[in-house]
């Protein structure tokens, strides 16, 4: 038996669990920016530097399935309460980091608190708001993280030229201090459908993902083909796919393989995958292209981006009140179809002496394509799976999902070694427009996995009737917003 309850307060699950959300998307991409000033004041090599982004994603990428799997066993909110702690503790030590070790130590913590955090914000929400108002409260979750996206480069631009890169950490110190007598007295507790912790099937999954992420990330540097990365990604694959046979006989899987029976399950977990390796792998080199093709500054260049990253912020909650009325379906579909038809527009303009304004409408176009897909995605995933499963299906998604955009940036990078580089701007727009056709290629497939996604009417959660389903309802006056981050 589970023991979910429902919060007296869902306005207070929503406030909480966005602002966290919004604390790990704006870390996420926040610290790019700040490399340089990085490298000034603690020295290190390229890959070191390399490693201040890659410890977070790694550790993030590789512990998503088991913060949820710990929320399910020990408690939602008591696992929330602690991933904050965690990265409140671990931006306190970023900020102080003496030497660059110091500083990837203390990435590779923030991104264990960011993986305890973030599956949680999901089930946490899924477990305060009702099932036919959940399309705009997920909308308006999704909108909360566009706007951490959005303001990353930019806040991070403004923090390193205005004071100093330490503080891209320090402020969310005072934000976790906060979020977490908050968390602790506002959130109500809950578990999942079981009490057993499946031991091997954490080892299996964390040891896998690790060495499959590890080899990924590695490929930029060393090769597709170098020994280093053929072993790690060999044995990854190999853990993972040892991890799917021991779920197949657990007494309580972490992961319930039946999830993947659900064609609207696996339709929108390709969807995520597909997203995230075209969209981030091509953000990771456009969000240098301003600096290093253009010549403009941090500040300057995270302002320019805000056309893509800061147009789901308004777009998002529409398309999660549009996906209680018409199903995620359309929206996806259409969304991913917008993102590649942006990225290959930018393939075909993009040059060291490109106008600004030449941009802009492609940017827009990229970013309604991202707002179309967050909330309806996670919409059509929740829907798939009963209630009390939400914090294993939304821990797998959210590795699937990471593990594509580590992926995106990764093959992305290689494509733009092999015809391009930093040497000039003319020599670093080549690498960018040989790589961005192959991110919109994968947004195409991806648009085309999305018409398997089932329609509004199909929709019903394994195990429920459709009155029960946590599937929303068919749109009306009833259906209010209430939100997540």
């Amino acid at each position: 038996m589970t023991a979910r309850t429902t919060t007296k307060h869902p306005g207070w699950t929503l406030a909480i669990v966005s602002i966290a959300l919004f604390m790990t998307a704006l870390d996420n991409l926040v610290v790019g920016v700040a490399l340089p000033s990085i490298r000034v004041d603690l020295g290190g090599s390229i890959e070191m530097l390399e490693w201040t982004v890659n410890a977070y994603t790694l550790t993030f990428a590789v512990l998503l399935i088991t913060g949820a799997a710990l929320g399910d066993r020990f408690g939602r909110k008591r696992m929330f309460v602690i991933g904050l702690g965690i990265f409140t503790v671990a931006s306190a030590l970023a900020a102080l980091a003496p030497t660059i070790e110091a500083l990837i130590a203390a990435r590779a913590l923030q991104g264990l608190g960011a993986a305890i955090v973030l599956p949680l914000t999901l089930t946490l929400l899924s477990e305060a708001v009702p099932g036919e108002k959940r399309g705009m409260a997920l909308g308006i979750w999704a909108g909360v993280s566009g706007l951490g996206v959005a303001l990353g480069p930019f806040v991070g631009g403004a923090v390193v030229e205005g004071i100093a890169w330490q503080w891209i950490f320090w402020l969310n110190v005072p934000i976790g201090l906060v979020l977490l007598p908050l968390a602790a007295r506002r959130l109500t507790e809950s578990h999942g459908p079981s009490h057993r912790l499946d031991l091997p099937g954490l080892g299996l999954a964390g040891v896998g993902l690790f060495g499959l992420t590890f080899g990924i990330v590695r490929a930029t540097t060393l090769g597709w083909t170098s020994a280093t990365v053929v072993v790690s990604i060999g044995g990854g694959v190999a853990l993972l796919l040892a991890f799917l046979w021991w779920q197949t006989r657990a007494a309580a899987p972490m992961l319930p393989l039946r999830f993947f029976r659900s064609r609207g399950f696996s339709a929108a977990n390709g969807v995520s995958f597909a997203m995230f390796f075209g969209v981030f792998g091509s953000i990771f080199l456009l969000s240098q292209f301003f600096q290093t093709a253009q010549g403009y500054s941090p500040f300057e260049a995270g302002l320019r981006t805000l056309p893509w990253t800061g147009v789901p912020m308004i777009v998002a909650p529409i398309a999660g009140l549009l996906s209680d009325r018409i199903g995620s379906r359309p929206l996806m579909v259409a969304g991913l179809a917008l993102q590649s038809i942006a990225l290959f527009w930018l393939a075909a303009i993009s040059a060291p002496d490109t106008p600004y304004a030449s941009l802009i409408a492609p940017f827009v176009i990229a970013g309604t394509g991202m707002a179309l897909v967050f909330a309806p995605s996670a919409n059509a995933i929740l829907s798939s799976v009963r209630p009390e499963e939400a914090g294993q299906a939304s821990g797998a998604t959210n590795a699937i999902r990471e593990l594509g955009g580590v992926m995106g940036v990764a093959v992305l990078a290689t494509i733009f070694s092999a015809h391009g580089s930093y040497a000039s701007p003319q020599a670093f727009t080549d690498g960018v427009v040989a790589a961005l056709p192959i991110g919109a290629a994968v947004l195409a497939v991806g648009a085309v996995i999305a018409l398997f996604v089932p329609g509004l009417r199909s929709r019903t959660a394994p195990g429920t009737t459709p009155a029960s389903a946590p599937a929303v309802a068919v749109g009306g006056p009833a259906a209010v917003a209430e939100g997540v981050s």
